[in-house]
């Protein structure tokens, strides 16, 4: 998609009633219910989060994503597929404060080029005990990415297009915090398999582009 037919969407994109739940559990492992009602209490202590899906034109002028693999480590998002974000600090004013200043730190893009349109459903993570605010952005121009090299260890560049893509979506068997050896849902993007919490959150960004995009 040609990014000023995307930023064309803005005003639907702002304005559309979130699908939430409905979108996230189609990507989602199959004990995230039985999870999550384990874990209904111990959520409300959660720590906080935020993440950006930022969108940006590439050279071609063509809508892009970016995601980013974080660097192996002892933790339970080692060297998995995320969105630029972290957790909230005592510095940040709000958790979309947050998000833009994770994504400065973590692929370079300044602050105050990131123009955020919104906040999405947010999701909790057990294995991590985060609870996780995504929030949709776009850069006008191309960016010139740096990425933080103590954690990301590659930056992801996803075409529009392949993203929206339903063959991006697959099953793929993995080893989760909880199970060995287990089937989910998954998307394969740009080579790399993108399961679990961020497969959850960019389900909702699929769905909500999908739709305002025949709105």
């Amino acid at each position: 998609m040609n990014f000023d037919d995307f930023i064309k969407l803005r005003s639907k994109i702002e304005n559309i009633q979130l699908p939430a739940e409905a979108s996230q559990f189609k990507m989602s492992p199959p004990f995230r219910k039985e999870l999550l009602e384990e874990n209904r209490i111990k959520m409300k202590t959660a720590r906080k989060a935020a993440v950006m899906a930022l969108f940006y034109p590439n050279q071609a002028y063509e809508t892009m994503l970016v995601l980013i693999l974080r660097n192996t480590y002892k933790g339970v998002h080692s060297a998995q597929i995320g969105f630029p974000g972290g957790k909230l600090e005592l510095e940040d004013e709000s958790l979309k404060s947050a998000a833009i200043r994770e994504t400065f730190e973590e692929v370079g893009v300044r602050e105050q080029d990131i123009e955020v349109w919104r906040e999405i459903s947010n999701l909790y993570i057990p294995p991590s005990h985060f609870l996780v605010q995504p929030y949709i952005g776009i850069v006008e121009k191309t960016p010139v990415f740096l990425k933080q090299d103590a954690e990301v260890k590659a930056i992801i560049e996803v075409p529009l297009t392949e993203f929206l893509n339903e063959n991006s979506v697959v099953t793929k068997t993995v080893t989760t915090s909880y199970i060995e050896k287990i089937d989910v849902p998954a998307f394969v993007l740009q080579d790399y398999v993108v399961w679990g919490a961020t497969a959850m959150m960019l389900s909702e960004v699929k769905d909500i582009l999908k739709e305002v995009c025949y709105l």
